[in-house]
């Protein structure tokens, strides 16, 4: 006998023309969960979103919005010709837009990415009776990390918001986090509290780390935030949600978890708060160390009720889901499972009793730590009805913990790829657990699964994962990955290479299929890593190094047939400076091998030609818009309004990327290797360091790493924090004519065997240094013949 809180509903759809297969557990508490806007706006809005991205192609278009056509709780679109338009017919304006990108995929030959857009417009191309109708496999399409909205949204402007709402809804996105603005929202709810702006400036955290203040990692630095950031942020937000409601979406706003600021507990001093430890490296008392109200206080529902009420007043009503991460990277102070499931009946108290409708979205990420076993994620998960609840299962291709929580224990999950952390552009992915892993999720017993999401802390990198995973929405199965790879070279580019495709096959299957289950690529990586001896750098190459060299000769090879095309010179340079980044390590780990065997001047000669190598870094980095610290920085000083606001989010914009904290608590975790970073940041330290090493050759002292950390902070790291040297916003130089010339300088020396056992040594971590040196003492030739050939080089060029 089916619940009267979910039934079971297996959809088995062969219609003509539909291409639909799934089944899932269905949840009648989110039926609710529907656009309200009126079919002839969504429809406009799609129009509208056609103009700006196909100017008078549009005209071969038609929208209509008939929440009717596909299967209940689905999203379908259908495409139609008549008379030389294409009829796109979508369950809502998401699904219309949908359908749009899937004919200018399929039948022109579209790319849209956050790299760029290739749109070559190949004639009116109709699609053939009877048409097409195609349907989500699930309900939801979830987009954004909480972390987003600092690493990569934190300095754009209505412009570039609108064309990543554009992006969302042509990937079919329903279900994005909208948490712009928010503390304007608090502002007005603690000042109603009767809390002071002072206790404000101390407790929000300056605008590019507003998501740590927001989840009560820490408080205050950064800041303080002006008021005019606040109420344009606000102004901005009022426009997201606008176009989002528009085209259909469903905004997830932000709820109460039971953050509060210092002062709240000046106000209300009987109040029953707990101070949480440090975060992250956090131990300033004027950063650290966040209150949290303790759920059974009666001011927990009070408050968390007077945020929903003023976000519902200020917007116009809300969409009834709110994300509220109460334990995010925070050990509760108690372990017992009546606290734990109070904390959770709480927070959704606090979200039902301003809106009775309320859903609580929460990340699932908490249940990483080792703290959540069974118990006790079985106590916050079930304190809160079945069906009430959303799960973010943020880094499923990797860690599902629906497998461990079993579905969770009946509460509806998203299965999300998290991918990126930091906004780091290195290149990696995990192309197979992407492919496989919805339908494995799916097909999990009693499963909850009601949708697919990213989840990445940054955004503006690796297109080519981005666009895979988003064609999951409706993927029958998973999908023959070289043909694939070979379709996406010829839409990005509009132009079929052979060499590049192949190209793309060998990133695929090298540095696109990650299999190690690394946590965080943005650690150990040359140059962004703080310089150190000890313990040594221990990078992860989870790939076959000559497989991604050979991928960057194919990619060269062709670089004057594709010349033309901006994505392919992005990714052109993107892949140039990975392997940039793999000799690097090469040097690096050759000059520490000269170090420790005291041979001073093979160290000066390898030390020289690292530091050259990261300066044709730079000069690469600085060929391409994609890569400009400058294009960073002027996004922020965009913001300011005053030059003590141009100063502030200046300095916000270069500490997050560099110390992530007043003293690098958080050192080189949003690293970028970006043009003027490298040259200017990076490579500085590098110089340090290796000046260092040679002082204590010449004297035979043993190098002191403590006081290098001391002396790189005090003259490198934080400075450059304060400077205001101004970057170029515009690339400098012909960035394939750069490449070319970095070939010919160095592909020489990635024929060396190094690469050949670089594989073998990363495996071992701490001791990958102890292993490469052994090798390296043993086969001098490797060396030697490294030193000539760059010699040689150089002498030629």
């Amino acid at each position: 006998m089916m619940s009267t809180r979910c039934a079971v509903i297996l959809f088995l759809l062969f219609a003509p023309g539909d291409r639909h297969v799934t089944a899932s557990i269905e949840f009648p508490t989110l039926d609710h969960l529907h656009t309200k806007v009126p079919p002839d706006i969504q429809e406009a809005a799609v129009k509208a979103l056609a103009t700006r991205a196909l100017g008078d192609n549009a005209k071969f278009f038609q929208f209509k919005v008939d929440s009717e056509l596909g299967v209940p709780n689905r999203d379908s679109f259908k495409l139609q010709t008549e008379q030389n338009v294409i009829h796109v017919t979508g369950t809502t304006g998401v699904a219309a837009a949908w359908g749009l990108q899937y004919y200018l995929k399929h039948y022109q030959g579209f790319h849209f990415s956050w790299g760029g857009d290739q749109k070559t417009w190949r004639g009116f191309r109709p699609v053939p009776d009877p048409g097409i109708k195609i349907t989500s496999n699930d309900r939801f399409r979830y987009y954004q990390n909480v972390c987003t909205s600092s690493y990569s949204f934190v300095w754009w402007n209505w412009t570039r918001w609108e064309r990543e709402i554009d992006w969302m809804a042509l990937n079919g996105i329903n279900l994005p986090l909208a948490f712009t603005g928010q503390e304007a929202i608090w502002q007005k709810v603690y000042l109603k509290l009767g809390l002071s702006q002072k206790d404000l400036d101390e407790h929000f955290a300056g605008p590019a780390f507003l998501a740590w203040g927001r989840m009560g990692n820490m408080r205050g630095f950064g800041g303080p935030i002006p008021q005019t950031w606040l109420d344009n942020q606000l102004k901005l937000q009022h426009q997201i949600l606008r176009r989002m409601r528009e085209l259909g979406m469903l905004p997830v706003l932000p709820g109460f978890a039971g953050h509060i600021p210092e002062g709240f507990t000046r106000v209300y001093p009987n109040v029953n708060c707990t101070r949480l430890g440090g975060w992250a490296g956090f131990a300033d008392p004027k950063y650290c160390c966040t209150y949290l109200l303790d759920p059974n206080d009666p001011m927990f529902v009070k408050v968390g009720q007077a945020f929903i009420e003023e976000m519902s007043k200020e917007f116009n009503g809300t969409n009834h889901i709110y994300n509220a991460d109460t334990f995010n990277e925070m050990t509760p102070s108690s372990g017992a499972l009546s606290y734990i499931s109070g904390a959770g009946k709480a927070v959704f108290k606090g979200m039902e009793s301003g809106d009775p409708q309320a859903i609580w979205l929460m990340q699932a990420w908490l249940f990483l730590s080792s703290f959540w076993n069974a118990d006790r994620a079985k106590a916050l998960l079930t304190s809160v009805p079945q069906g009430r609840m959303i799960l973010l299962d943020l880094r499923a291709e990797l860690y599902p913990q629906y497998e461990r929580f079993e579905s969770f224990y009946g509460q509806p999950f998203i299965w999300c790829m998290l991918h990126d952390f930091g906004g780091g552009n290195y290149m990696q992915g995990q192309i197979e657990d992407i492919n496989q892993g919805p339908f494995k999720a799916r097909a999990y017993p009693n499963s909850s699964m009601i949708g697919i999401g990213l989840t990445p802390e940054g955004i503006n990198q690796n297109d080519v994962i981005y666009e895979f995973m988003n064609e999951n929405i409706a993927r029958e199965k998973p999908v023959n990955t070289i043909t694939w790879f070979m379709n996406y070279a010829d839409r990005r580019y509009g132009i079929s290479s052979l060499n590049v495709q192949t190209g793309w096959i060998y990133l695929m299957h090298s540095i696109y299929n990650c299999t190690d289950r690394h946590d965080d690529f943005s650690n150990n990586n040359i140059p962004t890593q703080r310089p150190r001896l000890s313990p040594p750098i221990k990078p992860d190459v989870w790939y076959d190094p000559k497989v991604v060299i050979a991928a960057w000769k194919y990619f060269v090879s062709d670089s004057s047939k594709l010349k033309s095309s901006d994505l392919f010179r992005y990714d052109l340079v993107d892949v140039t400076r990975q392997v940039l980044q793999l000799l690097g390590l090469q040097y690096y780990t050759i000059m520490i091998t000269a170090y420790k065997s005291k041979n001073a001047t093979l160290f000066n000669t390898t030390s020289g030609m690292f530091i050259e190598l990261l300066t044709d870094m730079d000069t690469l980095l600085s060929s391409d818009q994609h890569f400009l610290l400058g294009a960073w920085i002027a996004d922020a000083h965009n913001m300011a309004e005053s030059e003590a606001e141009r100063k502030l989010y200046e300095y916000n914009a270069r500490n997050q990327v560099t110390l992530w904290g007043p003293n690098g608590e958080i050192l080189d975790y949003a690293a970028k290797q970006w043009g003027g970073l490298v040259g200017k940041y990076y490579l500085p330290r590098w110089l340090l360091f290796i000046n260092q090493l040679k002082e204590a050759l010449s004297k035979g002292q043993k190098f002191n790493q403590t006081a290098f950390n001391k002396n790189v902070f005090s003259q490198v790291e934080q400075p450059f924090t304060f400077d205001t040297t101004p970057f170029p916003v515009q690339p400098q130089g012909d960035s394939v004519q750069v490449v070319r010339t970095i070939f010919k300088k160095y592909f020489p020396s990635t024929r060396s065997k190094f690469f050949k056992k670089l594989k073998q040594f990363t495996p071992h971590g701490k001791k990958y240094m102890k292993y490469a040196t052994r090798w390296l003492k043993k086969n001098p030739r490797v060396i030697n013949k490294l030193v000539e050939k760059w010699q040689r080089m150089n002498t030629r060029l």
